[in-house]
């Protein structure tokens, strides 16, 4: 698994920062300059979730393990270089774009989400000039350590038929307005 999605890091020009148990951390955009490096996150985490589940069968077949992950991307300003102290360092980023981005990997599996980014990520993929992935708006939530709420974007890695989406976007906009009943 570990193999499988660090690959997949690389592919897309994603600089590995770290493995956290079971869980791989990266980061795009440093060392070197990447104007797509918020699509390029994105990318790489669609593909992340799609190589996940064509794998699947086979961690479970081979370790009896039922294998899923939730990755939380955001996009921002962060401190990115040698960290720690003089005897021992690491190369990694640090700051509050990067602790958002943790806590939206903690809300994947209360949304059944495989991906979650935020508005920050978007307008960066938009100001870079580029589409922004396929995706669907979910919510506005207040996560720890932030005043305001965030807007949640579920980054797609299949698509969703136009009419499974369309409803899925009435029934979102009924639970924005409090109409639970309708909403379900």
């Amino acid at each position: 698994y570990l193999g499988l999605m660090t690959d997949i890091v690389f592919e897309f020009g994603g600089t590995l920062d770290k493995y956290i148990g079971d869980a791989v951390m990266a980061f795009w955009g440093s060392p070197l300059d990447q104007p797509e490096h918020a699509l390029n996150a994105c990318k790489a985490a669609a593909k992340m979730q799609k190589v996940l589940f064509e794998n699947q069968k086979r961690y479970m077949d081979t370790y009896g393990v039922d294998v899923n992950a939730g990755i939380g991307i955001n996009s921002g300003a962060v401190t990115v270089g040698n960290m720690g102290s003089s005897r021992i360092f690491a190369y990694t980023v640090l700051g509050d774009h990067v602790n958002l981005a943790s806590r939206l990997e903690g809300l994947t599996k209360y949304y059944a989400a495989g991906v979650l980014t935020t508005r920050f990520t978007f307008d960066m993929i938009e100001g870079a000039g580029l589409q922004v992935p396929p995706h669907r708006l979910l919510d506005f939530v207040k996560v720890k350590g932030k005043k305001n709420s965030v807007e949640l974007i579920e980054v797609l890695s299949a698509e969703i038929p136009s009419d499974g989406l369309k409803v899925f976007q009435e029934a979102r906009a009924l639970y924005s307005q409090q109409k639970w009943d309708e909403a379900i």
